[in-house]
C-alpha cells in the first residue's frame, strides 16, 4: 500500500498539503472548512473544482518519516502562510 503526500489546489489558488497513509482516492484532507468557506461566495460554491496532486509517495517509509516529509513540503510550498494556503500547522512565522 502506498502512503502519499498530496497538494489540494482550490479555485482561488490557495493550497492545502496533507498526507494519506492509505492512499484513498477520494480523500481530500482535513483542512478547516470554516476557514476555506470564508474565501468563497455562495455563488462560487455552486460550481467548485479542486485539484489533487500527489507530491510524494512511498511504499516503504514509516509513518513518522511520512509525517516529517509532509512538514517539509508544507514549509517548502508555504501552505501554512494564510496568504498562500490553508495548513494551520506548523504555525506560520512571518519574517520581517
Amino acid at each position: 500500500m502506498f502512503k502519499v503526500i498530496y497538494k489540494i489546489t482550490y479555485p482561488n489558488g490557495k493550497i492545502y498539503i496533507g498526507k494519506d497513509l492509505t492512499d484513498t482516492l477520494n480523500y481530500f484532507g482535513s483542512a478547516n472548512s470554516k476557514i476555506i468557506e470564508k474565501d468563497f461566495t455562495r455563488q462560487q460554491r455552486k460550481d467548485f473544482t479542486i485539484r489533487k496532486e500527489i507530491l510524494f509517495e512511498s511504499e516503504n517509509l514509516a509513518d513518522q518519516d511520512i509525517n516529517k516529509k509532509e512538514v517539509e513540503l508544507i514549509l517548502k510550498y508555504q501552505s501554512n502562510n494564510p496568504m498562500i494556503g490553508y495548513n494551520q500547522w506548523p504555525k506560520f512565522k512571518e519574517f520581517l
